[in-house]
């Protein structure tokens, strides 16, 4: 009864903190969770690399699937099972790189896996969103990021309504710097990125048009300032890059565009403390392996 699932990070096209739209694309990097269930009746969670990490959301997102298949039983009483739960990820935490949304939808899956059973991939993204959610380490739902990351290329959500607005399969080189520090969502100032509601509106009609390097570009002048990061590194790819944005709540930036042009930012990005690096879209999304 042992389950591996792996789920790719993301980018972000519109940060959902505004108006509760948002939208990402699924980016070839990862976070891999395996899952061995028990019959001890608890979960434990372990993060790889960091001993420390706080490892509620896997926990929880391994009880949710378990409350969820007690729900599908016909036996008169819940079971007893537990499990082991492991992660061990590429993406920075804290970065704005959708480490958490990549890390519930790889536990959910694995979880299913173990317990040998199907569920569509959007349903099962919505079990991470609750997980997320319960132990708040989401400001807005993250089902934006989380959709992005379980079905992979881009898609546009409604988060208030965890509903699925558009998705496109994209094929993008990608460029992400990502600064020494951190940056959780939780802890992002709401009502700051509220203010620009009227301008993450035109962001969510760009992208629901397709028109999704415009959209990031906008919403990164927009988020920068909502949220006090620097608009340097913006400055700094344009014109030449199809689209660029803070991603997330920060602190990493993701550019997208031709691969030769994307070098030359990064090497105009490289003066900036911190990591570069380059990757592609993913359009498979969250599998078990």
């Amino acid at each position: 009864m042992n389950g591996r699932a792996k789920a790719p990070a993301a980018g972000t096209v519109l940060n959902a903190l505004a108006t509760g739209v948002g939208s990402a694309f699924a980016i070839d990097a990862y976070t891999t969770a395996d899952v061995s269930l028990d019959d001890t009746g608890n979960v434990r969670g372990k993060i790889e690399g960091v001993p420390d990490a706080d490892t509620r959301l896997i926990e929880r997102c391994v009880e949710v699937v378990l409350e969820s298949a007690d729900e599908g039983s016909s036996a008169d009483e819940p079971s007893s099972l537990g499990a082991t739960v492991r992660t061990e990820s590429d993406v920075p935490m804290a970065s704005g790189l959708k480490s958490s949304s990549a890390a519930a939808n790889a536990t959910v899956l694995a979880t299913l896996s173990a317990l040998d059973t199907e569920m569509e991939r959007e349903d099962a993204c919505r079990l991470g969103v609750q997980a997320a959610r319960e132990v708040g380490v989401t400001a807005t739902g993250a089902f934006d990021d989380a959709s992005a990351s379980m079905l992979g290329g881009v898609t546009v959500t409604d988060n208030g309504r965890d509903e699925l607005l558009a998705r496109d399969e994209v094929s993008w080189d990608v460029l992400v710097w990502t600064p020494p520090e951190q940056a959780f969502s939780a802890d992002a100032d709401v009502s700051r990125c509220q203010r620009v509601a009227p301008i993450a509106d035109l962001v969510a009609d760009l992208a629901l048009d397709g028109d999704y390097g415009r959209a990031m570009t906008v919403n990164g002048f927009a988020f920068c300032g909502a949220l006090g990061f620097p608009t340097d590194p913006l400055l700094s790819a344009l014109p030449d890059v199809d689209g660029v944005s803070l991603s997330g709540t920060g602190p990493s930036f993701v550019a997208v565009g031709g691969r030769g042009v994307l070098e030359a930012v990064q090497e105009r990005w490289k003066s900036l403390e911190g990591t570069t690096w380059l990757t592609t879209t993913q359009t498979d999304g969250t599998r078990t392996i």
